[in-house]
């Protein structure tokens, strides 16, 4: 990771959506929670919107992504997202995690999450 970057964190972002593997996933929407952690190269002063990334915006992108185009993995949607993200000049680097915790798995759990984490080419 680079030096001198502020980070922005989204966390616990709340979409229904149809993502996933079997059969029985891609019938009924189910619930998938997005963390999200974006590194900005940023100004050292300055109090305009303009100089960071707005992150309701950012928000609003995340879950319309998660909403669009069903995939089998939440891996391939964690890279959606955190290239969501990058596309913003601003973000040099983002995190993504996708939690899924309403998986189709046969054993008690609390949840299942993919993190990756993505760098902007230097």
């Amino acid at each position: 990771m680079r030096a001198n970057l502020d980070r922005i964190a989204l966390r616990g972002i709340r979409v229904e959506a149809i993502h996933g593997v079997y059969d029985v996933e891609r019938v009924q929407p189910q619930r998938f929670v997005i963390d999200a952690t974006c590194w900005l190269v940023r100004p050292a002063t300055g109090d305009d919107l303009a100089t960071t990334v707005d992150y309701a915006r950012l928000a609003e992108a995340l879950a319309d992504d998660v909403r669009r185009d069903p995939v089998d993995l939440i891996e391939t949607l964690a890279e959606r997202l955190a290239a969501r993200c990058l596309a913003d000049p601003l973000v040099a680097e983002a995190e993504i995690t996708v939690h899924k915790p309403d998986a189709a798995i046969g054993v008690p759990f609390d949840d299942v999450g993919v993190t990756i984490r993505r760098s902007r080419p230097a």
